[in-house]
């Protein structure tokens, strides 16, 4: 009888995990959403994008996971996967086989993709809750669903497309301690594109401020505080001072394109 070949696991590498984009501009029509933007991720490093509704925050995501294509420049990215801002679980399938699905897809056994599971979502707090219906999880439940399907699928470079957008302040906060903790076990790089500057300098190694369209960048900070197992206390001097920075350079461009 013939046996069957399970499908390699895939873990994070450092190999081709890094992202560079140079001079990216996308239109859409006579719209420009992005112009001359040019950024770089060092792997395992992670890089939250900032700036006003309409940016380009998501297109640029979007390019970088090849789902867009600018229309000026280029794009250096190694595997990436997209985590979008709605958590797009399958309402048919339990919290466990939603996790597990990129798995599947590879081609891992159910039993160990099962298993692989399993122990993330134990990890994230969701032990107990693994055979919950999508409609029977809170919407923070259903956020770390979501970010360990994003990891299980083994892609070296991640980004995040406002992940903490729909929780609640307590919520969202619990949020950020997990995601901080899983990156701390298994880094990867991120791209973190969030409307909040706080939650940027919170969980980031560097943010980048977008304009307003058409997205250009007018700053990049450096977070003078490694990274650890969480996310920075909010009163660390150099959050203040990453936070303070950024919002001045979102006025200041706010105000140049008024």
């Amino acid at each position: 009888m013939a046996t069957r070949t399970e499908a390699p696991a895939q873990e994070p590498c450092d190999v081709d995990s890094e992202v560079r984009c140079t001079g990216i501009t996308r239109r859409f029509g006579e719209v420009v959403a992005l112009q001359d933007v040019s950024l770089h991720a060092a792997a395992r490093e992670v890089v939250a994008v900032v700036g006003p509704s309409g940016s380009g925050k998501s297109t640029l995501l979007e390019i970088v996971c090849g789902l867009q294509r600018p229309d000026a420049g280029t794009v250096r990215a190694g595997h990436a996967v997209l985590m979008p801002q709605r958590d797009l679980l399958l309402p048919w399938l339990d919290a466990l086989d939603n996790a597990a699905l990129p798995l599947r897809l590879a081609g891992v056994a159910k039993a160990t993709a099962r298993a692989r599971a399993h122990a993330l979502l134990a990890e994230l707090g969701l032990e107990g809750f693994e055979r919950a219906r999508t409609w029977e999880l809170s919407g923070g439940m259903r956020q770390r669903v979501a970010v360990a399907r994003t990891l299980l699928a083994g892609a070296p470079v991640l980004c995040l497309d406002e992940p903490f957008g729909a929780l609640d302040a307590i919520t969202r906060a619990d949020a950020q301690t997990w995601l901080a903790g899983v990156l701390a076990r298994e880094p990867r790089t991120v791209l973190l594109v969030t409307h909040d500057v706080e939650e940027a300098a919170l969980l980031a190694d560097r943010v980048v401020v977008l304009s307003p369209r058409p997205g250009r960048i007018v700053a990049d900070l450096t977070v003078d505080q490694p990274r650890s197992g969480g996310p920075r206390d909010p009163a660390d001097a150099a959050v203040v001072d990453v936070r303070a920075r950024a919002l001045a350079a979102l006025r200041a461009a706010m105000q140049a394109g008024a």
